[in-house]
């Protein structure tokens, strides 16, 4: 009678014993590029695959699936806005400001409204249906002849 040595007798395969879910997995990340192993896993198990969360997830990141991360904002330190420089006298700084209402046949304007914020007093009120760029350039330019700064 020949005896098998211990060795052999208590041989177990190294054979990797998840190749054929090592590839479903690739096919499913391959046709749903953006589905990580959390999804992936779902989709097995309704296949009838029965796996663990961390076997997909140490499966997924072996075969070098790991989904591209977003590149991360970048935040920027706080700038405090410096103090507003107070008015002293007529004509140094104008408000600006833009109003919209609607007629009661449903026709809908809008009015540039600028103002002096020294006197607080209305320089000009242009109204339009639509006011451009052109417009608020234009009575700007009005305003600055008229006024002579």
């Amino acid at each position: 009678m020949t005896r098998l040595h211990r060795g052999t007798y208590r041989y177990s395969s190294h054979k990797n014993q998840w190749t054929a879910l090592r590839m479903r997995i690739r096919e499913i990340a391959q046709t749903r590029v953006r589905y990580g192993y959390r999804k992936i896993r779902v989709l097995l198990n309704r296949e009838g695959w029965g796996v663990r969360e961390t076997l997909v997830q140490r499966l997924y990141q072996e075969e070098g699936l790991a989904l591209k991360q977003r590149p991360k904002r970048r935040r920027r330190a706080s700038e405090q806005r410096g103090e507003r420089v107070q008015a002293t006298e007529a004509n140094q700084a104008w408000s600006l400001d833009f109003v919209a209402d609607q007629l009661t046949e449903g026709q809908r304007f809008r009015a540039l409204t600028i103002v002096d914020v020294f006197t607080r007093e209305s320089l000009a009120i242009e109204v339009g249906q639509a006011l451009k760029g052109t417009d608020v350039v234009n009575v700007l330019n009005r305003l600055r002849v008229a006024r002579t700064i």
